[in-house]
């Protein structure tokens, strides 16, 4: 759980700095696309190393998806009758991982057949230009609201799940629970603050 949530949370990084790419115009934007296309090559053919991305991504996935499984299915065993009084900060954790886990598992979906395959994508995809294919998408009221209710979920997420990962590896500690705390809570709110202000740049038309 706390590996494939890392590996997941590494992505996430990459991911936000590229996007913030929009705002530096179609030609900044429309290049960074081609360029992961085309990254590793003469080496690598065309898409190889996007595809290596993309395996290792939903390997992740998997594994995560597995893992909470798992976890939940050993809690219930260990504890079949529920606690007469729940401490309130760990109940809303684990509600807000697990529902989280759930919108981020459709949003993902929804993602993809929007922005790489253009299944549900509104005004017509075109293949190649991912500049346009941004705005079209931010440019309907629901394609807003799905994808700020994802990164939402995605800020909470990161919080309590970066700080979990930390404890299971052996990093925290009760000398170092402020400083983790803290660091998770910066990095989930930078993670949702760059994310978000895609969308929001373009319905202020500031990405236009």
């Amino acid at each position: 759980m706390a590996v494939s949530g890392l590996l997941m949370l590494g992505y996430l990084v990459a991911h936000v700095a590229g996007n913030l790419k929009v705002f530096f115009g179609p030609e900044e934007f429309n290049g960074y696309a081609h360029w992961l296309r085309v990254l590793g090559a003469p080496v690598l053919h065309h898409e190889w190393a996007l595809w290596i991305v993309r395996i290792v991504l939903l390997a992740a996935v998997a594994a995560h998806a597995v893992s909470a499984y798992q976890l939940s299915r050993r809690d219930v065993k260990a504890r079949p009758t529920a606690y007469v009084h729940r401490r309130r900060r760990a109940s809303y954790a684990t509600r807000t991982m697990r529902w989280g886990g759930i919108i981020l598992a459709l949003f993902i979906v929804w993602h993809v057949l929007d922005l790489t395959t253009g299944t549900v994508h509104p005004g017509g995809f075109e293949d190649g230009k991912p500049y346009q294919n941004v705005i079209d998408t931010f440019s309907t009221w629901y394609g807003n609201v799905i994808y700020i209710v994802a990164m939402l979920a995605v800020g909470l997420h990161v919080r309590h799940g970066f700080w979990s990962a930390a404890q299971t590896l052996g990093v925290g500690s009760a000398r170092r629970e402020r400083l983790l705390r803290g660091l998770a809570t910066t990095l989930a709110i930078v993670l949702t603050a760059g994310f978000v202000s895609v969308p929001v740049g373009v319905m202020t038309g500031l990405v236009s």
